[in-house]
């Protein structure tokens, strides 16, 4: 899923128009400008694919752990998990829908802010685009380095990191997390040297430091929707279960975190709690969760998140058999 993001910000910074955005930005246009940009929802399908393909691998996992049962006339009816459920398709229809309309949100705010910040300054319309799109690498001959794909603030830590190297104190550029730390040395030499960063040497360090951000906003997303694709799937596997026959009393989820000490506190105290089908957690902090990255909790309760259900099922309760 971090892979399509990031194919997916690629096909965004193929789909714009650089001419098209210099001229409008040198025209004091933004909203032409910004139109240029052809934020395409279509762009964010390869994400699309990969959030689906992660539903459907979280409800047959979950699938997997569902006894067999034994119907009327001794037949043994085996549960397989059905991805074209109607309300599976309504989930994937709706999460794919709401989670790539606030992408293209996010990104009008952050590409907006980016231009207008750039016309302020007075900068050159043409490097304005280009630190936006981003430059052609000549190693992989895509666009490297842009801020399409970042968050608002994240293209603010680009603008400051750059302000930083410009400015009359580098080292301060130093104490940024995200930053390639083979260039340390270079900035330690202009520092001692009392000279300035060439033109080149900032270039390399920013499109680094930009790609960088790119891949952990990545991370950070694709790991909240795997969670949340894999165990909302995973509850809709229980739910089918029920209705092929399997009593739901029988059901026990258990809450388990990554067991370290990156663990949120509000987790921590759920570890190892047991809920029955249906039945939500609740956490330290006194938020209701039915399940790890569950999206309608609070944010501060999902992002990032490293969480598991653990599923039970008697086996032997009812007409149920195991081998």
């Amino acid at each position: 899923m971090r892979r399509a993001f990031i194919e997916a910000v690629y096909n965004m910074r193929d789909a714009a128009q650089i001419g098209l955005i210099e001229q409008y930005l040198s025209a004091g246009d933004i909203d032409n400008a910004l139109r240029a940009v052809n934020l395409d929802p279509q762009a964010w399908q390869p994400f699309d694919v990969a959030m689906r393909n992660a539903f459907a691998a979280g409800g047959e996992a979950t699938a997997a752990v569902v006894p067999a049962i034994i119907v009327d006339g001794g037949f043994r009816s085996v549960f397989q998990f059905d991805v074209r459920n109607p309300a599976a398709e309504r989930y994937l229809t709706q999460r794919s829908s709401t989670m790539i309309a606030d992408i293209i949100s996010d990104q009008q705010t952050m590409i907006r802010g980016v231009l207008a910040t750039g016309l302020q300054q007075g900068l050159n319309p043409r490097s304005v685009a280009l630190d936006l799109v981003g430059r052609i690498s000549k190693q992989t001959g895509r666009r490297e380095g842009g801020m399409i794909g970042l968050t608002d603030s994240q293209a603010q830590w680009v603008m400051n990191y750059e302000a930083e190297l410009r400015g009359d104190n580098p080292l301060a550029a130093l104490e940024r997390s995200l930053r390639d730390r083979r260039f340390d040395s270079a900035v330690r030499r202009a520092v001692k040297a009392d000279k300035p960063l060439t033109e080149d040497q900032i270039d390399s360090m920013v499109r680094t430091y930009t790609n960088r951000a790119l891949r952990y906003r990545a991370e950070t997303i694709a790991r909240t929707e795997t969670l949340t694709a894999l165990h909302e799937a995973a509850e809709q596997s229980l739910q089918q279960a029920t209705q092929e026959g399997i009593d739901p009393n029988d059901i026990t989820r258990i809450w388990r975190t990554a067991g370290d000490n990156r663990v949120r506190d509000s987790h921590e105290a759920m570890d190892g709690e047991e809920r029955g089908m249906n039945e939500p957690f609740v956490s330290g902090d006194g938020n209701i969760i039915f399940y790890p990255g569950d999206p309608n909790a609070p944010p501060e309760e999902t992002i990032n998140c490293r969480c598991w259900l653990e599923t039970s099922i008697d086996f032997l309760a009812g007409d149920l058999r195991s081998e």
